[in-house]
C-alpha cells in the first residue's frame, strides 16, 4: 500500500433545513392555526482514528468530504429529517490543519471519534413562534448553515522511539533485527523512502514501538533530501536514538554526523531537544581501531549523551540498548499518565461547604 503522510481536502457539515410556513386546514374547523414543522439538523463531520490505518492515501482520491443536509419542514407539523453525520476514518496521529492560517483544529491520537465541524442547526416552523397576541405568524426561520473550508490532514506516526541518523547508518537493520519490521535494506543512500514503524517485546517490560524514517542530511529541515518531509513523525516519540556509523566507511566522520543531526533536529524543532535521547554507535562488527572509538565515546558521554556500541548483525549490545529504551518508554508513559491524571483533578469542580 501507498503510503501517503499529507492530503488536502474539502470538509463541509450539512446544512439545516428550512423551517415551513404552514396553516391547518380541515373541514368545519374555520381556525386551525399554524402548523408548519421544523426543519432538520444537518449532518455533522467526524473523524475517527483507526489503529488499522497507517496511511491517508483513501482520502487522496476522495477530496471532497460532505455530510447531509437537513431536510426541510412541511404542513401538519411534520418535522423534516436530520441530515447523516460523516465519519471519516484516519489512522491515529492525524493532524488537522486549516489551509489558510496553518492553525492546528485538531489532533487525533485515540480510537474515539473526534467532531471536527458540526451540523448546522434546523430552522423553526411558524408552530414555534404562536403566541397569544400573534395566533397566525407568517413567517419561519432559515436553517443554519453549515461550516465549510479547506484543511489539510498531515499524520505524525504514533512511536515510543525514533531512529534518526545519516542515511545508511544502520537504522533499517537495526529495526528489522528487534522486531517483525521488514525495511528495506541495500548499500546504497536512502533505502529508506517511508518511515517504517516496528513493536519491540522484552520480557520483563511492556512492548513498545520503534520508528524508522528516511536517512536525514545537512539541509534536511530546509527540504533537501528526504529528512523534511519526514522529520514530523519523530515529534510524538518519547525519546530518540541516533545511530553513527563508526565502520570506518561513512562519507563523514562520525564527529560531524553527530553535530549535523543535532542541529537539524533543533532547526526543524526545538521541542526535539527536550526528548530523551541516546546514541547508538553502529556497525561494531566492522570496527578495528576501538582507540579511536573510545575517544568518540568519551566526547559524546562530555556532551551529556547516554552512549551504547552495538552490531545489529551480531546482536552485540542490543539486549542492553533495548533494556535502556523500554525503561525509558515506561518512565515516559507513567509521567504522561501523571499529566492527564493533574489535569483531570484540576479540571474537577471541588465540593465547597455549600455542597448538599
Amino acid at each position: 500500500m501507498k503510503f501517503v503522510d499529507s492530503v488536502k481536502i474539502h470538509v463541509r457539515s450539512g446544512n439545516g433545513g428550512a423551517g415551513c410556513t404552514a396553516f391547518r386546514r380541515e373541514k368545519y374547523i374555520p381556525h386551525g392555526g399554524p402548523d408548519g414543522g421544523d426543519g432538520g439538523k444537518g449532518g455533522d463531520v467526524f473523524l475517527v482514528g483507526d489503529s488499522a490505518k497507517n496511511t491517508l492515501l483513501d482520502l487522496s482520491f476522495q477530496q471532497h468530504q460532505h455530510a447531509e443536509h437537513g431536510i426541510n419542514g412541511s404542513g401538519s407539523d411534520r418535522h423534516g429529517r436530520n441530515g447523516k453525520n460523516l465519519y471519516i476514518r484516519v489512522p491515529l496521529g492525524t493532524v488537522v490543519k486549516d489551509i489558510e492560517t496553518a492553525e492546528i483544529i485538531l489532533e487525533v491520537v485515540t480510537e474515539q471519534d473526534y467532531l471536527l465541524f458540526a451540523g448546522g442547526r434546523g430552522g423553526r416552523g411558524n408552530a414555534r413562534f404562536k403566541t397569544s397576541t400573534n395566533r397566525a405568524p407568517e413567517y419561519h426561520q432559515p436553517g443554519e448553515a453549515g461550516h465549510e473550508c479547506w484543511v489539510r490532514l498531515e499524520l505524525k506516526l504514533m512511536a515510543d522511539v525514533g531512529l534518526v541518523g545519516f542515511p545508511n547508518a544502520g537504522k533499517s537493520t537495526l529495526i528489522s533485527s528487534v522486531s517483525q519490521a521488514r525495511p528495506k535494506i541495500a548499500d546504497y543512500p536512502f533505502t529508506t523512502l517511508v518511515p517504517q514503524l516496528g513493536v519491540v517485546k522484552i520480557s520483563n517490560l511492556d512492548p513498545f514501538v520503534i520508528a524508522d524514517i528516511p536517512g536525514i542530511i545537512a539541509g534536511a529541515h530546509d527540504g533537501k533530501g528526504l529528512g523534511d518531509r519526514f522529520l514530523r513523525h519523530i515529534e510524538r516519540t518519547a525519546s530518540l536514538l541516533i545511530l553513527l556509523d563508526v565502520s570506518g566507511f561513512s562519507e563523514n566522520p562520525p564527529e560531524e554526523e553527530y553535530q549535523t543531526l543535532i542541529e537539524e533536529l533543533e532547526l526543524f524543532s526545538p521541542k526535539l531537544m527536550e526528548k530523551t535521547r541516546a546514541v547508538a554507535l553502529t556497525k561494531m562488527d566492522s570496527v578495528s581501531d576501538l582507540a579511536e572509538l573510545d575517544k568518540l565515546q568519551q566526547q559524546l558521554e562530555g556532551t551529556g549523551e547516554k552512549v551504547f556500541r552495538i552490531s545489529s548483525v551480531s546482536g552485540d549490545g542490543m539486549q542492553s540498548l533495548l533494556q535502556y529504551l523500554g525503561t525509558v518508554v515506561k518512565q515516559e508513559r507513567l509521567r504522561e499518565k501523571e499529566k492527564v491524571e493533574e489535569k483531570v483533578e484540576e479540571e474537577t469542580p471541588k465540593n465547597s461547604i455549600w455542597d448538599d
